[in-house]
């Protein structure tokens, strides 16, 4: 995991927390955040809600510059931000198990395709955690997954 820990009044906290994050993101975090809560609500998944609320609370503690194409276009990336979120989470009592999981897992399929051709060392432990995983738990991230893509908007360049 980088060791990127951006205070909360950096720029790259603040800018990627209300106004910009990357190519795929039409919004920043909060914004983004506050839609993935709202796809949740109106698909009546109520057990996700605090996962929305969550998922993205370690971004923009560590947002970068990763190359060339964030800095020609202002953008940040976001490395093992589920994580960096469930180090922010994991001890706070009024959240669930559940919740936990979801928040720290909720990249691992995007992430498991992504390396699967980039880096096959990390896939490998990534398909690891998969397997460790249950069916429900499984399922449940495909379905935050679609929640968090509709909470994305459409980026333009």
């Amino acid at each position: 995991m980088l060791e990127i820990q951006n205070n909360f009044f950096s720029k790259e906290s603040l800018e990627s927390l209300f106004f910009v994050q990357n190519k795929w993101h039409q919004h920043g975090v909060l914004i983004h955040t506050l839609r993935v809560v709202y796809y949740t609500l109106k698909a009546r998944k109520f057990k996700m809600f605090a996962t929305a609320l969550f998922h993205d609370i370690g971004k923009p503690s560590s947002a970068f510059v990763k190359d060339e194409e964030d800095e020609k276009y202002s953008e940040y990336s976001f490395s093992d931000h589920e994580e960096r979120s469930y180090q922010m989470i994991k001890n706070l009592f009024f959240l669930s198990q559940y919740t936990k999981n979801m928040v720290r897992y909720h990249y691992l399929i995007r992430d498991i395709k992504k390396s699967f051709t980039e880096n096959k060392a990390r896939y490998e432990r990534k398909i690891k955690v998969w397997n460790l995983l249950s069916d429900e738990m499984r399922e449940d991230l495909n379905i935050f997954l679609r929640f968090d893509d509709q909470g994305k908007g459409k980026k333009k360049r």
